[in-house]
């Protein structure tokens, strides 16, 4: 296969995911990050690997591209960002806790957590299962009366299952899930501010 029909062949996959991918689970999603903001809630993120950098971006946007001069602010963290704290929950209590222990300091009743996965907590690999960290994120704000978004992939793994919403990019290709993970974000934000110009 030559340059040109790769890149056909990779424009083609986009295509398919963009009229494949469920346009209600993006509008569930929205909801209950505008109801959080109305409500003052806060809302964190996180994510591992590459999914990480994703989370980090959409905390950042979340607090600074849905800013309406005049308008009440999201409140949004990731739970990536501080890393002598990621390193030193990893070193104490293990890979698994590291978002679940940063929560315990933080969350509240009412706010948000969106954790994103490629596979979405599911399969394993040499180092056992993945991103159980984020399932169990998302089991104690669910148990703390907060909600629960999940940016998924491949078959959306239990993510799917056990968000309040998710979003499943309907392809087997982690840079195809990737790539659309920052297309979601950004779509979001970009309703999110429009949204709250129009309150």
């Amino acid at each position: 296969m030559g340059n040109r029909e790769f890149v056909q062949h990779y424009f083609a996959e986009m295509h398919k995911v963009i009229d494949d991918i469920s346009i209600a689970d993006i509008d569930r999603a929205v909801e209950l990050l505008f109801a959080a903001w109305k409500r003052e809630g806060q809302v964190f993120t996180c994510g591992n690997g590459g999914s990480a950098s994703t989370a980090t971006h959409f905390a950042c946007d979340l607090a600074k591209t849905t800013i309406v001069d005049d308008r009440k602010r999201f409140r949004a963290y990731c739970l990536n960002d501080n890393i002598p704290l990621v390193s030193a929950l990893i070193n104490d209590d293990g890979f698994d806790n590291l978002f679940y222990e940063q929560l315990k300091n933080s969350f509240r009743e009412g706010d948000v957590l969106i954790c994103i996965s490629v596979h979405g907590g599911a399969g394993s690999d040499k180092a056992g299962l993945w991103s159980q960290n984020l399932l169990k994120a998302m089991k104690y704000a669910s148990d703390n009366g907060g909600k629960t978004i999940g940016l998924s992939g491949f078959d959306g793994g239990p993510m799917k299952d056990i968000a309040d919403a998710c979003i499943v990019v309907p392809i087997d290709s982690t840079p195809q899930v990737e790539s659309f993970h920052l297309v979601l974000e950004h779509l979001i934000c970009a309703r999110l501010r429009q949204k709250i110009a129009e309150s």
